[in-house]
């Protein structure tokens, strides 16, 4: 049985190492005392993201001689603290890339390994995601999951036989959550809830109307803008300012009754069901496909691949590909598949084994759901994605709290992309 203290390496201890100046790889040995490999893997919130346990523990049981120690850092600062990280030469073995932006970042920086040869003797017509991770014709991560973006619902508020959630138009949805919003102050329930994420609006936009994230050329955001203020205004939205001061998180609000239907990344499902069997919600949930701006019949959502990688300076990197490889796998798919996770390797037997998770949504709806027809890149890869990527959030905020118009702020986000980055 693993020591427990194998698990400890907390996000206060990771920020500890941090301000030491050495990193999560670069303190203790990197071979236990019974001789086994240490493979220390960065990657956020351990003990409420079930997938990073399937996937630890299964690779152990298989590979005894290897021992996988995760850096467990706050979500939150995530992208921040393995930054500092690695630009302090920390020799963490497995990087999590939790989106393309970081993982383009990281790599264009050269603090990345390659993983060409592993790439190669992939079956790659059962992998989704992959692609954004080819860079100039080289991969420096290997996805082991696929998220993208569907409505999750809440049965007993929004019932799918009236509303015909399988067809759903913006414009529907709008009215929707406008009909079921009741109560006010502490009683009050929205009819939905959209996080303060700027791709909630702008990369549903990019995908739905085929606009380019790093063009410097945004008209295309403008009704979706429209669309997510009017549900501010209408009340059956929470107001953006009081969901960023108050840092509500759309988790909360939904397995608390509050709030209708929620715009989320398949990764949600998850959490539902784990919370769901511990018994801290009991709401009877459902999934339908994501709404649509184009009448044609196709569903278009957006995603992102969440992928390891492994440090250049990496002090165990065989057995760190090691670990990527068979993560990112079959096997590794099977694992996550049971906690509710979609994996990046797809197969007949996978996706089974995902409905027949336990509480798992199974009815047409949900199955229509999870075959979109199209899944856009959440953000483009390029050398640029990083910088465009903090202007636009920068307006998004600018714009949804009402300091500037959405013309503005559209006008603005041209400005500066053109003329700080190009």
């Amino acid at each position: 049985m693993r020591k427990t203290s194998a698990r400890a390496l907390t996000a206060a201890v990771a920020v500890t190492l941090l301000a030491a100046g050495c990193g999560g790889g670069d303190g203790g040995s990197a071979t236990t005392a019974d001789g086994r490999k240490v493979v220390k893997v960065a990657l956020w919130n351990y003990d409420t993201t079930p997938e990073f346990k399937a996937l630890i523990e299964g690779f152990e049981a298989e590979n005894p001689k290897i021992d996988i120690q995760p850096v467990d850092i706050l979500a939150d600062d995530y992208a921040d603290k393995v930054t500092t990280m690695l630009a302090g030469g920390d020799s963490t073995d497995v990087l999590t890339m939790k989106n393309v932006t970081d993982y383009a970042r990281f790599a264009t920086r050269g603090q990345l390994k390659s993983l060409d040869s592993e790439v190669e003797a992939l079956d790659k017509a059962s992998y989704s995601g992959l692609d954004p991770f080819e860079l100039d014709g080289h991969y420096y991560a290997m996805p082991y999951r696929h998220d993208f973006w569907v409505l999750f619902y809440n049965k007993a508020l929004i019932k799918p036989a009236d509303a015909d959630l399988a067809k759903l138009s913006w414009a529907d949805y709008a009215s929707l959550a406008k009909q079921t919003s009741t109560g006010g102050g502490t009683s009050k329930v929205y009819g939905t809830y959209l996080q303060t994420w700027r791709s909630v609006v702008q990369a549903i936009a990019a995908a739905q109307t085929g606009g380019d994230l790093l063009s410097g050329d945004y008209g295309f955001f403008k009704d979706q803008y429209e669309l997510a203020l009017d549900l501010q205004k209408s009340g059956a939205a929470m107001p953006f300012g009081t969901a960023k001061s108050q840092k509500v998180q759309y988790k909360t609000i939904f397995e608390s009754g509050k709030v209708g239907m929620v715009p989320m990344g398949s990764w949600f499902a998850s959490a539902l069901l784990e919370d769901r069997a511990k018994g801290t919600t009991d709401i009877d949930w459902g999934i339908a496909p994501l709404p649509q701006i184009k009448g044609d019949g196709t569903k278009t959502t957006f995603g992102s691949p969440t992928a390891f990688a492994v440090n250049k300076k990496a002090r165990n990197s065989p057995e760190a590909e090691k670990f990527v490889k068979w993560a990112s796998g079959p096997k590794g798919a099977a694992a996550i598949a049971k906690v509710g996770v979609v994996p990046s390797y797809t197969g007949e037997e996978v996706m089974k084994a995902y409905f027949a998770v336990k509480g798992m949504p199974s009815d047409a709806l949900a199955a229509q759901a999870m075959k979109p027809d199209s899944v856009k890149l959440e953000m483009p890869v390029s050398d640029k994605t990083s910088d465009i990527n903090q202007i636009l959030d920068e307006e998004h905020e600018l714009v949804m709290s009402g300091e500037k118009s959405v013309e503005q702020g559209i006008e603005e986000m041209n400005k500066r992309v053109k003329s700080e980055v190009r």
